[in-house]
């Protein structure tokens, strides 16, 4: 899947991108590097308004930023799910998931994966994997906990 690429002129207002500047500086990430845009701007565009462009982008082999999209859409699952849905809608989130899991690559489906792993058990949940990119940097399907893992956490 390609999304149409547009020239990057900047944002308006970096706190509140619009999915159309979103989207073209997704394929031109150099023009304003991720470490010159505000605090925590990663946990800002992980909105409602913006996570179907988001979904867009990850699903686009060829974006340059994929994978900051891809970190955003699990910002976004967790703080659905963390929140027991108050956040962002379940209908939402379950429609994002089935569509990463019917137009996908490996990649959104893992996402889709960890997704219905963390519904399934919010304990799951780590910070760094979800939050701060971990599941992003190494990918891996999340996994149910054995007893013997449980037993562990419980000593």
């Amino acid at each position: 899947m390609s999304v149409q690429q547009v020239a990057f002129r900047g944002f308006a207002n970096p706190v509140d991108p619009t999915p159309a500047e979103l989207r073209a500086w997704a394929y031109h990430p150099d023009m304003v590097r991720l470490h010159a845009m505000p605090p925590d701007w990663d946990l800002l565009v992980s909105s409602d308004r913006l996570v179907g462009t988001l979904l867009d982008l990850a699903l686009d082999v060829n974006c340059p930023a994929r994978r900051f999209a891809l970190h955003c859409l699990y910002i976004y699952a967790a703080d659905a799910i963390r929140t027991r849905f108050r956040a962002h809608p379940k209908r939402r989130l379950r429609k994002l998931v089935e569509q990463a899991e019917d137009d996908g690559d490996d990649v959104l489906e893992t996402w889709a994966h960890n997704t219905r792993m963390l519904i399934a058990m919010p304990d799951l949940f780590d910070y760094r994997d979800w939050c701060e990119g971990g599941l992003v940097r190494t990918p891996r399907r999340l996994k149910r906990p054995t007893p013997v893992t449980l037993a562990k956490a419980g000593e």
